[in-house]
């Protein structure tokens, strides 16, 4: 007897959740009732409404995707139900599901959570990664429970991490990741009965979720943990500093640096210039010194660094604190 295709409501709005739905419309094995996304949101200079990356998505794939105010509303349970899913695939929402949510799909909801859980629960878990220097990655397939990812495992998949990703190819690196594993998941829970395993509560951690004040360089912490920040925080909060020009204090915003291992010369305040002309910008840092290599300058484009210092004169021993 051949088993029914999968029958699957989808929910999801970010970037992480983009393969996850290209894969789904795409698969044989699955039955794709519905799509929903958070509701479109001012963007831009202009503020113009724009649809999430999972709303341009299904757009592009001809899919009619909800615009969920209110996953929980009454009206939106009901036609939840309507629609009969066998699981609910929850990827980068953006909205509590509370139980009668829950308890909806005969398969329950399956999150798709880019960490290895019980580490790093919460809202930025690709960044907390690359802060901790983490070894490696991972995508952690989750029954959805009433708590915020405490749900028991049915599947992980993991990516070895060579140390100079930015949290935004991470991102693109374990959306492809979930992307290939989510199917034969699903499979294996619906139809195999694969059960999911209780997480280790005792040994989680929690990440809360990023705001634009995160991404300051304080340059009294160790130059390695700083160009982790400048990887984590890019494309967003962005890592910035504060830079003294002739039009007054400047937001500078740093997206490649590389740590040095020490200090050549005599010691430095953490944030003086060692080092600012067309071959090296350098900043002491509280521990060994800092190599900024390519910045985004208040109100200009990306650019490297030699050629932000060729418009902008920098002296050793200049402090940026």
């Amino acid at each position: 007897m051949i088993a029914e295709p999968i029958r699957v409501y989808y929910l999801g709005s970010g970037e992480l959740g983009v393969p996850v739905l290209e894969r789904l419309a795409a698969a044989p094995e699955v039955l794709l009732v519905g799509v929903g996304t958070q509701p479109d949101r001012p963007a831009g200079r202009n503020r113009h409404l724009a649809p999430t990356p999972v709303g341009a998505a299904a757009a592009r794939l001809g899919l009619a995707a909800d615009r969920v105010v209110s996953i929980n509303a009454p009206d939106g349970l009901e036609r939840l139900a309507a629609l009969r899913p066998d699981v609910m695939v929850v990827v980068s929402f953006g909205q509590l599901l509370r139980e009668p949510v829950l308890a909806l799909p005969r398969c329950g909801c399956l999150n798709v959570h880019a960490s290895l859980l019980p580490r790093y629960r919460g809202a930025a878990p690709i960044q907390a990664a690359i802060l901790a220097g983490d070894a490696e990655a991972g995508v952690s397939f989750m029954r959805m429970d009433k708590g915020l990812d405490t749900g028991p495992v049915y599947e992980q998949v993991r990516l070895p991490l060579a140390g100079d990703e930015t949290a935004g190819v991470l991102e693109q690196r374990l959306a492809r990741l979930a992307a290939d594993a989510l199917v034969p998941c699903l499979w294996r829970v619906c139809h195999q009965g694969r059960p999911a395993v209780a997480q280790a509560h005792d040994a989680a951690t929690v990440v809360r979720k990023l705001k634009k004040e995160d991404g300051h360089l304080d340059w009294k912490l160790d130059a390695a943990v700083l160009a982790r920040r400048v990887r984590a925080f890019q494309p967003w909060p962005g890592a910035w500093c504060e830079l003294r020009t002739g039009k007054g204090m400047r937001r500078l915003i740093v997206t490649a640096a590389t740590p040095e291992a020490a200090v050549t010369g005599a010691p430095a305040l953490p944030g003086t210039v060692l080092q600012a002309d067309r071959h090296q910008w350098i900043i002491a840092c509280g521990a060994g010194s800092l190599r900024l290599e390519r910045v985004i300058p208040e109100g200009r484009g990306e650019m490297g660094a030699a050629d932000f210092l060729r418009g902008h004169s920098l002296q050793p021993g200049q402090s940026l604190t």
